[in-house]
């Protein structure tokens, strides 16, 4: 099973999970309607109040932009969510320098939190380990824990055989 990964570090794991809301492989997403949605993202502490279409649509829609910024595809998408629910960077009485939601609650709120950990994770290059799969049905967000970083493949046993086995089709 491609998902068998250790799961990122504690300042990526929310990152990751939402992006793995879908398992287009097996051609699974909770975000397919408003009930399963708000009962994924209750079951993961993510809970969102007021959740309906339009709601809804955001979720998938910045889902799939941070999917293709972790893959290298950073676009307007993301960065119109950024300026929509983030503030710029302030100081908290501590004197770290963060990031927070222009919104406190509902999918703003959650998109603005989500927002604020992959800026934050960026700025300290945290996030260099955290890719997609690179098979286009599966897109399975994931973090390298391999040596060198340069894995590819959620799972060398589904993803990276899939792969081979299409390489080795084309030879013949």
């Amino acid at each position: 099973m491609p998902f068998a990964r250790v799961a990122a570090p504690d300042s990526l794991v929310r990152l990751e999970t939402f992006c793995n809301s879908a398992r287009f492989l097996y051609g699974e997403d909770a975000f397919g309607d408003v009930a399963g949605a708000g009962k994924w993202l209750r079951a993961h502490e993510m809970p969102v109040r007021g959740l309906d279409e339009c709601g809804l649509a955001r979720l998938t829609e910045a889902r799939e932009a941070i999917r293709d910024h972790l893959g290298g595809e950073t676009g307007a998408t993301l960065n119109r969510y950024t300026a929509e629910v983030l503030t710029g960077p302030v100081w908290a009485p501590d004197g770290r320098a963060v990031l927070e939601p222009k919104v406190g609650t509902g999918v703003d709120g959650l998109l603005g939190e989500l927002l604020a950990e992959l800026c934050t994770a960026a700025l300290r290059d945290e996030t260099a380990r955290l890719k997609v799969c690179r098979a286009p049905e599966c897109r399975w967000v994931f973090y390298d824990r391999s040596p060198a970083g340069n894995s590819v493949w959620c799972s060398m046993e589904i993803c990276g055989a899939r792969h081979k086995m299409r390489a080795y089709r084309a030879r013949r």
